[in-house]
């Protein structure tokens, strides 16, 4: 079983859950008017994801100790690939409850295996050398892309979102069945020498939450991942009602964005090589607070959609090269990336929403200042990802 052929499968086991993300969000009207749902109803269905995803998080550095990364990976993906299939049934049946569990299951699924992937791809980069988690990330950017592209020509065409959801179910399922055989199993069991170097003598492992380092970057993340989904939640209802662009239009900002932030991972790498991980991070952190800005206090929609892209390309890179600095460091690297990874959960599902109280109150421009405000501070953190003199280069 070579490295490559791991690395492989850890990029599709991320860009198959993109597409299936995309291919439930680009049909949510339509999933909303067969289920009969009000806006309301609607809110308390899509909850379903929240809670499955914050449950996900929770239990997966359990689950990786007792049973691998391997495994865990691979049973949060069957759960979120099963979940379209659920949600499909519940489209058919018109029932409520039914596409709220198929939400919940796609977020535990995609809670549980996201962070496995991670603690796998930096156990990879360890061996080989070579930062791939960029990449990683590029690949569910791309899976995202290619699901937004497919859903909009699935709505043009008036496709049944049964009979899309069902295509997408078939298409996760032969790429996870294809690809399972390429990971190897039993790492970042508790009985693995990493773990164990990283407990204390009494079997109890030092707080990972008390590293201010680990903090810094988990700000970083925090920061990054609230950027990238305040633009999935409000951008495009942000163009619309404040700088009047049409309904049409405003639905092509995902498609832009998920474009930017594609664009941005996979071109990582030569960054990378070429001016460092400081520079690189900097630079994007900057970037993605020029995009956010001009959308909150800018003018016209030439500056609106010039801005969109920078803020898009900045955010891309933010999450999987913090995910790449707070691997390195001596031991406990699982407990550091689960705790990362569990702060940019808590950003991403939480922080979109609690933005949208702001914007009762301040407008959606207001609330995006928030967002402009923690990018600000987390530029004063980025001396954190710094490669630590313990750890080799």
């Amino acid at each position: 079983m070579s490295l490559q052929h791991r690395k492989i499968a850890l990029f599709v086991f991320l860009f198959a859950p993109g597409l299936a993300f995309s291919s439930w969000v680009t049909r949510t009207p339509a999933i909303r008017d067969a289920i009969g749902a009000s806006i309301a109803q609607m809110g308390l269905v899509l909850t379903g994801l929240s809670v499955g995803s914050m449950c996900g998080v929770l239990l997966s550095g359990r689950v990786v100790q007792k049973r691998g990364t391997r495994f865990t990976m691979l049973l949060g993906l069957a759960l979120a690939t099963a979940a379209l299939l659920a949600m499909a049934l519940g489209v058919v049946s018109g029932l409520q409850p039914a596409v709220a569990l198929g939400l919940c299951l796609f977020g535990l699924g995609m809670g549980l295996a996201d962070v496995a992937i991670n603690m796998d791809a930096a156990l990879v980069e360890r061996e080989s050398g070579q930062h791939i988690m960029h990449t990683l990330h590029g690949c569910f950017s791309l899976g995202t892309l290619v699901g937004a592209l497919l859903g909009m020509g699935a709505n043009a065409l008036q496709v049944p979102v049964a009979w899309h959801l069902s295509a997408a179910f078939a298409v996760s399922a032969v790429l996870l069945w294809r690809f399972a055989r390429y990971v190897p199993a039993g790492y970042g069991m508790l009985s693995s020498a990493d773990d164990k170097a990283a407990h204390a003598p009494a079997g109890k492992p030092a707080s990972v939450w008390r590293d201010a380092r680990v903090l810094m970057i988990g700000f970083i993340v925090f920061a990054m991942a609230l950027t990238e989904g305040s633009a999935y939640d409000w951008l495009p209802i942000l163009l619309v009602d404040e700088y009047g662009f049409s309904a049409a239009l405003g639905s092509m900002v995902f498609v832009v964005f998920a474009a930017m932030m594609t664009v941005g991972r996979f071109g990582g790498s030569v960054l990378l090589k070429r001016f460092g991980r400081l520079v690189v991070i900097r630079a994007s952190i900057t970037l993605a607070g020029v995009g956010v800005a001009c959308i909150a206090l800018g003018q016209g929609q030439v500056l609106a959609a010039v801005a969109v892209m920078c803020w898009g390309m900045g955010a891309a890179l933010g999450f999987p090269v913090a995910l790449s600095a707070v691997a390195e460091g001596g031991g406990q690297m699982n407990e550091r990336i689960q705790a990362v990874a569990t702060i940019g959960y808590i950003a991403l599902l939480v922080g979109p929403p609690a933005l949208g109280f702001v914007g009762q109150v301040l407008g959606l421009r207001g609330a995006m200042l928030v967002v402009l405000g923690f990018v600000a501070v987390a530029i004063g953190m980025t001396r954190a990802v710094r490669t630590p003199a313990a750890s080799p280069s």
